[in-house]
């Protein structure tokens, strides 16, 4: 087709000196610090376990509840508390830690009484969906018992709980959300003993499956990683083939991304040892977004280390982009005082107060009180982001 011989016709180009230089630091800074190298007490963190481990562990927990009720006591479970006052944020890590404070959640307790029986009622369905050796959805769990659970946000809303009191990351359960992430560029992997080369995967990309233990033998000669908030903009490059310009993997999680996109993210940053370029919205949302890919969603900080990228630069667009790149004002929107009050939050939030350049970027923002999206580029050309606009900031080194 004629759309498929402009794509072999697309001619690399040499990698931009200053993507290489990103790399070349990026591997003399070796190992990321961990919790254990660092020797830190009290932090709350868990692992990936086996199917046969989950078992033994609910079984464990089962067994303690059923001695407590035929003592008389009644029963409750211990749950490390995922309150904001036992977060914290972590310098050397650079991602926000679970602390070790917990809370107990007592049956014989009309507060609550009904997320006992609800969590009780999950741990019963994960063990005979880990001793079947299969995964389920989150959406298969909730239809199991829809009296009792009655919305599927009850359902869901356990399951961190029940990770966090057995000590394994959510992914171990064996309970998945539907896929959401997507992938495509210059990276091969094995997905549960398949081939997947993702520069033949179309425009579509690659879906990011929720089971990412099952990727293994990750490859590639992508130089680096482009992180795309939103499908719109993922598309545009893919259509473009915009990897074969420039090697590099293209992900977007399609806004907030799900555990599989976070957690595929990760693993390809540590196989392919390059850096991530994030492209988002010149927006508040679009920040947060961003800090939920590198210094983890608060909901999930107990299993931060393998969810985070915590060096993700910020490649575009960025408000000093709107004025550098004459963006015209009907493409900029006025902040809503939402976005405002999203703003003010996030000039006191750590990823954020740690770079100068970003709290620089982020006052501005506040200043003009305007935002843009990544499509505002498209008043110069559907295609000037792959083919100006991005090219440009390769060569330029300009992110933060």
């Amino acid at each position: 087709s004629t759309a498929a011989a402009a794509a072999d016709e697309i001619v690399p180009e040499d990698v931009p000196s200053p993507v290489k230089r990103l790399q070349h630091r990026m591997k003399l800074a070796g190992q990321q610090q961990t919790v254990q190298s660092l020797g830190m007490k009290g932090v709350t963190e868990v692992l990936e376990m086996p199917d046969e481990e989950v078992q033994r562990k609910i079984e464990a927990v089962a067994l303690r509840v059923a001695e407590e009720i035929l003592k008389g006591k009644g029963f409750s479970y211990v749950i490390p508390s995922r309150s904001n006052s036992n977060q914290k944020y972590v310098q050397e890590l650079d991602r926000i830690v679970l602390m070790e404070a917990v809370k107990t959640r007592p049956f014989a307790s009309v507060q609550s009484v009904r997320k006992t029986a609800i969590m009780t009622r999950v741990m019963e369905l994960i063990h005979q969906v880990v001793a079947k050796r299969i995964h389920v959805t989150k959406r298969d769990l909730f239809y199991t018992d829809v009296k009792l659970f009655t919305k599927q946000e009850e359902s869901d809303g356990v399951l961190d709980d029940v990770a966090c009191m057995i000590g394994c990351t959510r992914t171990s359960l064996n309970v998945v959300a539907s896929d959401k992430g997507v992938v495509v560029g210059c990276v091969n992997f094995l997905e549960d003993g398949d081939y997947i080369d993702c520069t033949k995967m179309g425009i579509g990309g690659k879906a990011i499956p929720s089971l990412v233990n099952k990727i293994t033998n990750i490859q590639g000669n992508a130089e680096f990683v482009l992180l795309v908030e939103k499908e719109a903009a993922f598309m545009r490059l893919a259509e473009d083939r915009f990897y074969k310009k420039f090697p590099c993997v293209i992900i977007t999680g399609k806004g907030q991304p799900d555990v599989g996109t976070r957690q595929f993210l990760r693993k390809v940053k540590d196989s392919l040892k390059i850096p991530i370029l994030g492209l988002f919205d010149s927006d508040p949302y679009g920040l947060k977004i961003l800090s939920v890919y590198m210094s983890s969603s608060k909901n999930m900080s107990y299993d931060s280390a393998s969810l985070t990228c915590s060096d993700i630069k910020w490649l575009g667009l960025r408000p000093s982009d709107l004025a550098r790149y004459n963006i015209p004002e009907q493409c900029r929107l006025d902040m809503t005082p939402e976005d405002l009050e999203t703003g003010k939050r996030l000039l006191e939030a750590d990823f954020i107060t740690k770079n100068p350049e970003w709290v620089k970027e982020l006052q501005e923002m506040m200043r003009t009180k305007v935002k843009a999206e990544i499509q505002a580029l498209s008043t110069f050309g559907f295609q000037f982001l792959t083919e100006e606009y991005l090219p440009q900031k390769l060569r330029d080194g300009d992110w933060i």
